[in-house]
This record gives structure tokens, C-alpha cells and sequence, in this order.
């Protein structure tokens, strides 16, 4: 795994341990950052700006609990949850709380790698499929619903706040054939009043934006008596 450029945010009163933590992890190509308590956990995670978070749990002035609740509404930043005490119930409510692993003191610092390797790569992977997921194709169309843009090859197609509505709503349901009023209450709300000639307006600037797009897959059928239907050209 390539550890260049991803920092590990250590948080425990130990200054031993830290040490010897951060000479290990930076041995093994981590970049770190130290906090000695968890009272300024979020503020730390906004300025440091860690791929993850190695936290102790006992700490002076406020648990690792307290901090795991504190960054848990602010971020879901993978956690690495550590104790002294080694008790069933600490590992129980770190990960009820939030903790993404939990490791016991005293550990091997080489188990203590794998497991940030591992719950790394489950994060990747996590946020891989949440990236995946949030793209809609067809037809060589591309929605991001992360950035509201519709592409098709390297071209960006430019479109009003009604027009990205209706194609997300198309997109997620192709050959569907929705009513006038399913696709203004979906792209307007369902308090709008929908006109017929204005659903029909909005459909047709839909229809020649995608005709000007050299190679385009996909067309906006009109189903008549029943209203419209997005669907691949074969």
C-alpha cells in the first residue's frame, strides 16, 4: 500500500508512547501528527487533516469515548480505538460508539500496522463504491449527482436546475414512463402546479441538448396518453 502523503493523527497522553509511535509509523512511510488530549480533537482533524485516527482511550479531562462522540459528528474518518485496561466492554463500546478497530495496550507495533493497512483499505474501498455509486450512465452519458454535472466523453452538458432534476430522475429509471406530474413533482417539487406545455418545453431543450451530442446512446421517448420515458438507443 502506498503510505506517501497519508498523515496518522496519534491522540493519547502517553509522550512515551507517542514517541516511539510516531518514529515507527514514520519509519514505515506514514507522515503523523500528535494531540496529547482529546479536547481539541475536531479542531485537529480540520488542521491536520488525517486519513486516520490512532485515539487512547484514557485520557485526562475527556475519554477517548467523549472524542470518538465528538469527531463522529463532525467526520467518518476511519478510528483505531486503543486501552490500557484491555476489557471486553471498552472494545464493545468503542465500536458501538464508532471505533472502526481496537487494538489493547500493550501491543506490537506491527500488529497495530497491519491494522491501519487493513482499515485503510476498507475506507479506500468504501469511499470507491460510495464514488461508483453516485455516478449514473447511460448511453455514454455520465450524471454525477456528487457534482451535479452531466458529461458525455469530455464534454460537459450545461443545464438548468430543472433539466439536471429531470435527468437525474430519467437516469435512475431508465425505460420507466413517467406522468407530466411525477416529473414536475420530482423536479419542482410537489407543491408546483404542472402545466402540460411547460413539462413539454422543459422535454424538448432536454431532447436537443442530448441530439447535439455527436454519438449520444439515449432519447427521451414520448409514450402518448401516458407521458415520457428515458431510454438507450439500440
Amino acid at each position: 500500500m502506498n503510505t506517501v502523503d497519508t498523515k496518522l493523527l496519534i491522540i493519547d497522553d502517553d509522550t512515551k508512547l507517542q514517541s516511539l509511535l510516531k518514529e515507527y509509523l514514520e519509519d514505515s512511510g506514514f507522515k503523523t501528527a500528535a494531540r496529547y488530549d482529546g479536547m481539541k480533537a475536531v479542531e485537529a482533524i480540520e488542521s491536520e487533516k488525517p486519513a486516520l485516527i490512532i485515539l487512547d482511550i484514557m485520557m485526562p479531562g475527556k475519554d477517548g469515548f467523549d472524542v470518538l462522540r465528538d469527531i463522529r459528528q463532525v467526520s467518518a474518518l476511519p478510528v483505531i480505538m486503543l486501552t490500557a485496561r484491555g476489557e471486553e466492554m471498552d472494545r464493545i463500546i468503542g465500536l458501538e460508539v464508532g471505533a472502526d478497530d481496537y487494538m489493547p495496550k500493550p501491543f506490537n507495533p506491527r500488529e497495530l500496522l497491519a491494522r491501519i493497512r487493513a482499515v485503510l483499505r476498507r475506507s479506500a474501498d468504501t469511499r470507491q463504491k460510495k464514488e461508483e455509486e453516485a455516478l449514473l450512465e447511460a448511453g455514454g452519458l455520465i450524471l454525477d449527482l456528487h457534482r451535479h454535472r452531466l458529461s458525455h466523453g469530455s464534454e460537459d452538458i450545461e443545464l438548468s436546475a430543472t433539466e439536471y432534476r429531470m435527468m437525474e430522475l430519467f437516469m435512475k429509471y431508465p425505460d420507466r414512463v413517467f406522468s407530466r406530474d411525477e416529473i414536475m413533482n420530482h423536479a419542482r417539487g410537489r407543491d408546483f402546479i404542472a402545466f402540460e406545455r411547460s413539462i413539454d418545453v422543459h422535454i424538448s431543450r432536454l431532447r436537443a441538448k442530448l441530439e447535439t451530442l455527436d454519438g449520444c446512446g439515449v432519447s427521451i421517448k414520448t409514450v402518448w396518453g401516458a407521458g415520457y420515458a428515458f431510454r438507450e438507443i439500440s
